[in-house]
């Protein structure tokens, strides 16, 4: 780790502050998704995975139906 990062300053700051700094860490995360490469065994069950949708692309639930059924379990 960085020895420029101190954790106790980050460790004094409200939840909310801390969640707001890892948001920001792991959009400069996302950003550099594609150096991030996948191992064989990944590449493999994402292929499987693609290829079950193409199969049957009904099955399933959409993003917005499984959102609502996570926020009515909250």
């Amino acid at each position: 780790m960085n020895e420029e990062i101190d954790l106790s300053t980050i460790k004094a700051l409200s939840v909310r502050d801390r969640i707001q700094v890892v948001e920001e860490i792991w959009d400069t995360i996302a950003d550099e998704a594609e150096s991030i490469p996948l191992t064989e065994a990944q590449r493999r069950e994402l292929d499987r995975r693609l290829e079950a949708f193409e199969a049957s692309p009904t099955v399933g639930s959409s993003w917005d139906a499984v959102k609502s059924r996570i926020v009515r379990r909250a």
